[in-house]
């Protein structure tokens, strides 16, 4: 069994603190980014789901297999629902573009009409202010029609966040609909696995939870499943990009669903939590913008 946290008034007050004591419960947000990227990935969201344990899955509403997700989704109410909020498509032979079309925001696309590979890419066309608030807004209306309840954002690749008028308009659209914004809550982020070799990614995770300090902890996990359809693609970014993707975003589905990771969470008694219940118990007042931002 997974230890799930249980929203309830002593646990709202122990949220509440912004100086967490070594007496407060260690809470740990498991996030799950890149839903609809393709139908691999959406399998492996499939099985994290089905493990039990309690997760946040991040969905790319401008992708092919978004819809898929949106589908499985309906099945799970249970799970929270977040905007993984999209400016780049970084797939060699496997690309997407803005919701609204390439007219009606060129200066978020390249020339062949898609988003660019990278946020460095992204920030040498100049992009417009106003074409991006458009973008993201039609990003979001998507995710609220879905039929789906969605709590909060996050940022593909970084790059709704990645300047301080980009990070000042996505701010603005949450406070808008209403929604969370990840790592706006104190969140500790830590995700080694992501560089981890597949066979050594349960250790690192293991090695993590042994550091987790009281308080509200987060680890994002790129899941997928090891196939043909995974492994053909090639990620065009020299910076961070990993090799055998298919295989590392295997190895993350198989770590984070491990026994061993398990086991260790249950011997430090670790309270899963969702971003929904994160929101429900601290209230999207408490939000606040990370430190270490631009």
């Amino acid at each position: 069994m997974w230890v799930a946290a249980t929203p309830g008034r002593g646990v709202a007050q122990n949220l509440s603190s912004t100086r967490p004591t070594a007496a407060d419960p260690i809470y740990l947000v498991v996030r799950s980014d890149d839903g609809g990227m393709s139908h691999s990935v959406n399998m492996a969201l499939e099985k994290i789901i089905s493990s039990g344990i309690p997760v946040s899955v991040s969905v790319m509403f401008p992708t092919p297999w978004h819809q898929e997700t949106v589908d499985i989704l309906r099945h799970h109410p249970e799970v929270s629902v977040g905007i993984h909020l999209t400016l780049n498509s970084e797939w060699k032979n496997y690309r997407w573009g803005p919701i609204l079309g390439r007219t009606a925001v060129p200066s978020l696309v390249d020339a062949d009409g898609y988003f660019f590979q990278s946020v460095e890419a992204l920030h040498r066309n100049n992009p417009n202010i106003g074409e991006v608030e458009k973008e993201l807004r039609a990003q979001i209306e998507r995710a609220l029609h879905s039929g789906l309840k969605i709590d909060y954002v996050d940022y593909h690749m970084g790059a709704a966040v990645s300047s301080p008028e980009f990070r000042a308009l996505t701010e603005q659209l949450a406070k808008e609909y209403g929604l969370g914004m990840s790592q706006y809550f104190g969140e500790t982020r830590g995700n080694p696995q992501y560089d981890a070799l597949p066979p050594y990614k349960a250790d690192s995770l293991v090695a993590m939870i042994a550091r987790l300090n009281p308080g509200i902890n987060l680890v994002v996990t790129h899941v997928g499943i090891d196939n043909a359809e995974l492994g053909a693609l090639v990620d065009m970014n020299t910076d961070g990009a990993l090799p055998d993707m298919s295989k590392n975003r295997q190895g993350e589905l198989d770590a984070i669903t491990s026994q061993r990771v398990r086991d260790a969470l249950k011997a430090r008694d670790v309270r899963l939590i969702t971003y929904r219940q994160l929101i429900a118990m601290k209230g999207l007042g408490s939000m606040h913008r990370p430190e270490s931002t631009n």
